[in-house]
Formats: C-alpha cells, sequence, structure tokens
C-alpha cells in the first residue's frame, strides 16, 4: 500500500530552523525529505529520508538532487537553507556579500525551479527569510549582504507566487523571528522549536488567495 501522507520538504535540514521544522512536520504526520550538506546526528534520529551532498549553490547539483526525487508529490516545499554575515559600510567584503546572495536569494529561486514538477495543485512553498529584507523596515543600517540577499529572495517569492498560482501552488514568504540558533550565535528571542511551531502555522493557513504575502512567524504581515 503507498503511503498517502504529504511530503515536505526542507532545506538547510541539518540544524536550526531547518531541524525543528523536519521534527515538528514529522509529527504533524508528513512525509519528510530533509536536504543538507551534511547530515547531524540529530537529524539522523527523526527516521526521515536524508538527501545530503546537496549544494544549493551548484546547478548540477540540485539537479541531480531533482532527479532522484522524479515522481515525488512535494506537498510543501520549505527553503529554509541561508547564511549571514555581519558588516557594515567600513567593513563590508563583497565576496560575503555575494556568497549571501548566492545562498539566500539565488538558491531558492534554483530549488524551487528545479522541483517545480514535483509540485501540483494544492502545494505550497515556504521561503524562510527574513525582516532584515524588508526596505521599509531598515530602521538600522548595515548588515549589507544579508539585507541584499533577503530583498532579493523577497523579490522572487512574489514572482514566484503569480507565476505559480495558475497550477495552483500558492508561496509564503516568512521571516521566522530572532531565532536562537548557530546562525545567530545563539541570541535572539525566540527558540528554533517556537520558530518553527509558528511558521508551520502560517505554512498550514496559507492560502492561493494569500500567496505573496510577507509574514512575520506570529501572523504579522510586514512592509516590504
Amino acid at each position: 500500500m503507498s503511503d498517502s501522507r504529504p511530503t515536505a520538504l526542507v532545506t538547510g535540514a541539518n540544524r536550526g530552523i531547518g531541524l525543528a521544522l523536519c521534527r515538528r512536520l514529522a509529527e504533524r504526520g508528513r512525509n519528510i525529505v530533509a536536504v543538507c550538506r551534511q547530515p547531524s546526528q540529530a537529524l539522523e534520529s527523526l527516521g526521515a529520508r536524508i538527501e545530503s551532498g546537496v549544494e544549493l549553490r551548484s546547478d548540477r547539483s540540485v539537479a541531480l538532487l531533482a532527479q532522484r526525487l522524479v515522481g515525488l508529490r512535494i506537498d510543501e516545499l520549505v527553503c529554509n537553507a541561508g547564511i549571514l554575515r555581519e558588516d557594515g559600510l567600513a567593513d563590508v567584503v563583497f565576496e560575503d556579500v555575494r556568497a549571501q546572495l548566492e545562498v539566500n536569494a539565488l538558491a531558492p529561486l534554483r530549488t524551487v525551479r528545479a522541483l517545480s514538477d514535483n509540485l501540483g495543485r494544492g502545494s505550497k512553498v515556504a521561503l524562510i527569510t527574513s525582516r532584515m529584507g524588508s526596505i521599509g523596515d531598515n530602521g538600522s543600517g548595515g548588515y549589507y549582504g544579508y539585507r541584499m540577499s533577503k530583498a532579493a529572495l523577497n523579490a522572487a517569492g512574489m514572482s514566484l507566487a503569480r507565476d505559480l498560482a495558475p497550477a495552483g501552488v500558492a508561496v509564503a514568504i516568512l521571516h521566522p523571528g530572532y531565532v536562537r540558533t548557530e546562525m545567530t550565535d545563539y541570541q535572539g528571542n525566540v527558540d528554533a522549536d517556537e520558530a518553527a511551531r509558528m511558521l508551520i502555522a502560517r505554512i498550514e493557513a496559507l492560502t492561493i488567495e494569500t500567496t505573496g504575502t510577507f509574514w512575520h512567524a506570529n501572523g504579522q504581515v510586514l512592509p516590504w
């Protein structure tokens, strides 16, 4: 008998928010496809299908992932992988800016395009972005690479929402909050598990009528 449970694919699944999303989604009855470069012990303990060795910056690597997933319907595609490099005007390193644009903006677009045949009517795409990608909400400056990359991701998310809507696929653009993870040096005001819970609530509430909305995980609509 085939497994009728919905399938969720999560990138950056080996730690932090991605790991918490895998755990929470599994608890809610999803089959999990956990995509990462290197699996962690914590991820392996979940019993999920792990697709490791995937370099999201590589067209070839993502294309090979898509080949391994041919015929698998993905009900929830969560593009979570990201990097953060702190900088200011005086010390911005342009290679770091390029790296953040590649991982935070181009990689999600590459992933969604490569896996678009796995999406069907009723599928959902969730882009884990940041409030720091909001131009209207920037009151402190700095973080050039991170802000630019997340603003670019937000723009891509809106285009994806428009382009996927005729196929019945909805897109959420989601800020998880200031989450205590390795990426933030474990600073922040929310744990990864709680952030994952709120993000999943937003994904589950997403409809084709609300596609393309930029939300805080707590449900607040954020300015562009």
